[in-house]
């Protein structure tokens, strides 16, 4: 199951993604209009069905925006079909273009395409909760400032960030940044998580929450 954004104006196009899309086991959220709240929201997504021709921010100006911060396949779904709207598309960081109309198969088709695909680890970098991971530098940015954390800190918060919402124990924390064979204990951890919550606080960020008796968790 994949969870699927499909943004359009035009309700009976979404209608038939969704009821497609579902039928496919996938979880598809769409909507009609880009809202500054839905910026906040695009790191849950693993592919984005993008229309160009829409009302205020139009599909190409959003793509241009978002592909620094997404990793995801982006798909354009368009009536413009001329060859040079195409490599606009395609220089703005899309990876399919899909011309209106178009059939249910093809639709299926090069969406399962798109998501075999992206088994890869994330290249780029993602956001979540107002913290961007530049993954190949190794940095993280909270409210466009950069965050000065050692090796051992950023691995936790990506640990955690990637995996927003679960639950890790000190233990599983530990093993997974050190391994089974590192040199300190599980109580080593408390103290890291105590340091980036004091770096990520000068961003005025919180995003790691204590779970009494269990462990930690990134909201």
């Amino acid at each position: 199951m994949a969870h699927i954004l499909a943004i359009d104006d035009d309700a009976a196009i979404l209608a038939l993604i969704h009821n497609v899309l579902c039928k496919d086991g996938h979880e598809v959220v769409c909507i009609q209009q880009i809202t500054d709240a839905l910026f906040e929201q695009l790191f849950r997504y693993d592919l984005i069905l993008l229309d160009v021709m829409m009302p205020g921010i139009d599909g190409f100006s959003f793509c241009r925006d978002i592909r620094s911060h997404v990793d995801c396949p982006i798909l354009f779904l368009t009536a413009k079909s001329l060859e040079e709207d195409v490599e606009f598309g395609f220089s703005l960081g899309a990876d399919d273009y899909i011309k209106k109309p178009f059939s249910v198969v093809e639709l299926r088709a090069r969406i399962q395409a798109h998501l075999r695909r992206e088994q890869r680890e994330k290249a780029q970098c993602f956001s979540v909760s107002d913290v961007q991971f530049f993954l190949g530098r190794r940095e993280v940015h909270a409210r466009e400032q950069l965050i000065p954390f050692t090796k051992s800190e950023y691995d936790i918060c990506l640990l955690l960030a990637k995996n927003h919402g679960q639950v890790f124990s000190k233990e599983q924390i530990y093993e997974n940044i050190f391994g089974y064979e590192g040199e300190s204990d599980a109580s080593a951890i408390t103290e890291h998580i105590k340091n980036i919550r004091r770096k990520l606080s000068t961003a005025g960020l919180t995003p790691i929450e204590t779970v009494w008796g269990i462990g930690y968790r990134w909201n």
